[in-house]
């Protein structure tokens, strides 16, 4: 069946566009090089109509389709499976801006826009799009919204479903649905536009967005804290979020074991609290809309009475562009700095901010207890509650002897952020990685539901088999 298929995929969208599988192996190895796959072909589609009528062919041929944007994905969601039976669907052709309409303050653009492009379209026109991620300058917006993405404005501006108004998705029967309205009030039934985001191509091919867009802030202002503890960080969060309500804009958490890693790592880089003893450090940003000087004037206030009431150990203020990126690349260089000292065990999870103090000490105490001089990289997006709370090798220990009780010691990351309130995929999603994970912290109402929304949109399970539910393998 695979040839005849093969050649009715060319037929529709020209022989250019269709890749074997051997053609497409840079698309078939996630980021992480966790899983490899293998396809029938891998198609380049040109229009949602292209889209629609490649899923068609497939169905017909009761063929999986599994669709990939930017591959930066961590869990191994837009990878296919090594059976060899899929089609892996690439949106890289659909990459068109569709309208920028400034009066209702929307972006109509494809799913293969990257994500800095869609940035630079919206500040173009004199708008700001916030979503912002470290892979930004080659993850898609169709892979942001299969993920709902986050990133580190999710404090003020939320995740990419908050920033989504309107979808339109190729069924899994290859119908179109175009839900492209740039409406903030639409309650006419169901919100199948935040059925789909989330989904991880599972539902439905998401191949276009109607996204919301916001003033461009007048001025920025950044500062680096150092707090005496945990608990201190988050009552100073408390204080902030009060102080600067709405244009409180990021609050990024990194600890001492983390600034130390990127001055091993990066001994040309920034070298902020370089000689401090506080255990915890954060990065803060504030977008304002009236002027620099207010904004100034609202940092020296709402950080001095932080002093005053002992909320905050010590502060660098940014005195210009150049230093406020200097403090971001510390968080930006987090991945790469933990990736230049070994692999490590990484842990996307979220609590509720109340429970982070007492999360991050119990999950401490429990994996020293079990696992003796292990180090830990915690840091993140402190004002959402989404930690990455990652777990290194002991000094007198190996990577390899670390990773090989890696099972072992992600179920008692996980089994304490479900213990507080959490959970264990924040921003990055499920895939194929945690699918089997979702048994043990899911109730069987939620799982039961989930699989009865599955057998309703894709009931021969064709798109994106095996991923987020255990037992939808093709």
């Amino acid at each position: 069946m695979s040839r005849p298929l093969f050649v009715a995929l060319q037929q529709l969208l020209g022989a250019r566009h269709v890749q074997t599988s051997e053609e497409a192996a840079p698309y078939l190895t996630d980021k992480q090089g966790r899983y490899v796959g293998q396809v029938i072909a891998a198609v380049h589609p040109a229009s949602t109509e292209e889209v629609a009528a490649v899923v068609r062919a497939c169905v017909a041929c009761d063929t999986p389709v599994v669709v990939q944007g930017g591959n930066t994905g961590l869990m191994g969601g837009a990878t296919p499976d090594a059976s060899g039976r899929a089609v892996l669907l690439l949106l890289d052709r659909m990459n068109r801006v569709r309208a920028v309409d400034t009066d209702n303050d929307t972006l109509t653009v494809e799913a293969g826009c990257i994500l800095h492009t869609i940035q630079g379209v919206a500040r173009d026109a004199g708008r700001l799009f916030p979503l912002s991620l470290g892979a930004e300058g080659s993850c898609t917006i169709g892979g942001n919204l299969g993920t709902n993405a986050g990133g580190t404005a999710v404090l003020r501006y939320g995740n990419t479903r908050e920033l989504t108004l309107g979808l339109e998705v190729v069924t899994a029967q290859g119908d179109i649905w175009n839900g492209l309205r740039g409406l903030r009030k639409d309650n006419t039934g169901y919100d199948l536009r935040d059925l789909f985001i989330g989904s991880e191509g599972t539902l439905g091919i998401i191949t276009a967005a109607t996204l919301r867009l916001f003033p461009l802030p007048k001025a920025q202002a950044t500062a680096l804290l150092a707090f005496d503890s945990l608990a201190q960080t988050v009552t100073f969060l408390s204080h902030a979020r009060a102080g600067f309500g709405a244009s409180l804009t990021a609050f990024e958490l990194l600890s001492a074991g983390c600034l130390a890693l990127l001055r091993e790592q990066f001994p040309e880089g920034p070298q902020p609290f370089s000689g401090a003893r506080q255990p915890w450090f954060a990065l803060l940003e504030l977008s304002d809309n009236h002027s620099e000087s207010h904004a100034r004037e609202a940092f020296e206030q709402v950080l001095g009475e932080a002093y005053e009431q002992s909320l905050l150990a010590d502060a660098l203020i940014a005195e210009s562009l150049a230093q406020s990126q200097a403090f971001w690349l510390l968080r930006e260089n987090m991945s790469e700095a933990q990736k230049r000292a070994g692999r490590n065990m990484k842990h996307d999870i979220s609590v509720p901010i109340s429970q982070v103090v007492a999360f991050v000490a119990h999950t401490d105490a429990l994996l020293q207890r079990h696992f003796p001089g292990v180090r830990h990289y915690t840091f993140g997006h402190l004002g959402d509650g989404n930690l990455h709370y990652n777990v290194a090798h002991p000094h007198n220990s190996t990577v390899e002897a670390h990773m090989a009780h890696y099972a072992a010691l992600s179920q008692l990351v996980h089994d304490s952020a479900h213990a507080h309130g959490g959970s264990i995929s924040a921003e990055h999603g499920v895939g194929q990685r945690k699918r089997d994970m979702l048994g043990r912290y899911k109730s069987p109402v939620e799982l039961d539901l989930m699989r009865r929304i599955k057998q309703a949109l894709d009931p021969n399970n064709l798109l994106n088999p095996g991923k987020v539910l255990k037992g939808s393998q093709s």
